[in-house]
């Protein structure tokens, strides 16, 4: 990355490992006075405390760390932001909203970084819609942010083409690594007083909610390339599923496959099961499951799990 035009005194807000190399980037070439991420929360089995990948990071970094409960309810922490004299503050998937007060703390504001080509795919999750819907094209905006959900002004794009073999979890790391480049080119431009400032076009927005369960259920009625498409959009988290009759089959492989159903086959038909897996019927066209997961069993090749669950041709899936 080239070397920044000035070291701007920043504060970094942002919770997961999509934030990483963004509070990389600002360590080497800025002057980052706090880092600010979730709480620690228990996770596992074992439910004990575990830090969100950017505290970790910070720490090891011995960066200045503060992971505030509520942001609305802590008058102490913005006073402690507005004494560190900021000329801006960074957000990557922080994960909170931010009140208006504390907006207006650093001198320019916050700039988020945000996964996609605003205003398509507001919200929590863009990266897995712009898949789920097939979307060619992809990329980094950094906004201004304000008080509504990444609606503000667009500062600098910087495009991706998705390519065939992307799912949302190299995908985010893609986009990762370009909004690390995409904030240092932003903040560049910022401290030599030319970084444009772009109204979004609300009209074009689309809404990119958080996922669900029911966003992984393999929709069969669709047709392959939007099976496929769904696939590759969920993969990760909540990940493939559906129902081979009540037990729910998790999807770790699907491609779109050659099989054309004859008329009358209804949608989660079976249509062949052979040594490259079980190919099943779409609304048009049909997908191949090459590797599953039967509740409580081990991933295995969907062949052996057809063999033992004795799914066959005309068998119907859910």
């Amino acid at each position: 990355m080239a070397v920044s035009a000035a070291r701007l005194r920043v504060a970094l807000f942002g919770t997961p490992e999509f934030a990483l190399p963004t509070l990389e980037a600002l360590d080497e070439h800025h002057d980052v006075r706090l880092v600010v991420a979730q709480p620690d929360r228990r996770v596992g089995r074992g439910m004990k405390p575990a830090s969100p990948p950017v505290a970790r990071r910070a720490r090891e970094l011995g960066l200045a760390l503060a992971q505030p409960e509520k942001l609305r309810r802590d008058a102490d922490f913005q006073a402690a932001l507005a004494d560190l004299d900021l000329d801006v503050a960074v957000t990557a998937a922080y994960g909170q909203i931010l009140p208006a007060a504390l907006l207006a703390v650093p001198r320019e504001g916050f700039l988020n970084v945000h996964a996609s080509l605003l205003p398509r795919w507001r919200g929590a999750a863009p990266v897995q819609h712009a898949l789920i819907a097939g979307d060619p094209v992809t990329g980094v905006t950094i906004m201004q942010t304000e008080a509504g959900l990444d609606t503000g002004p667009i500062r600098l794009v910087r495009e991706r083409t998705i390519d065939p073999d992307d799912d949302a979890t190299t995908l985010l790391a893609a986009l990762a690594r370009l909004g690390a480049e995409a904030i240092l080119a932003a903040l560049d431009l910022l401290a030599l007083g030319r970084l444009p400032s772009t109204p979004q076009d609300d009209a074009a927005a689309t809404l990119a909610p958080r996922l669900t369960r029911e966003d992984g259920r393999v929709r069969w009625t669709d047709d392959a390339l939007r099976a496929r498409d769904r696939h590759r959009g969920v993969a990760g988290w909540p990940g493939s599923w559906c129902l081979a009759g009540e037990q729910v089959l998790k999807v770790h492989e699907l491609a779109v496959a050659d099989a054309a159903p004859d008329d009358g086959v209804e949608p989660g038909t079976v249509l062949e099961s052979d040594a490259a897996g079980v190919v099943v019927a779409c609304g048009v066209g049909s997908v191949r499951l090459t590797e599953v997961q039967a509740a409580g069993k081990p991933r295995m090749p969907a062949r052996a799990w057809a063999n033992g669950a004795r799914v066959v041709k005309g068998v119907r899936l859910a």
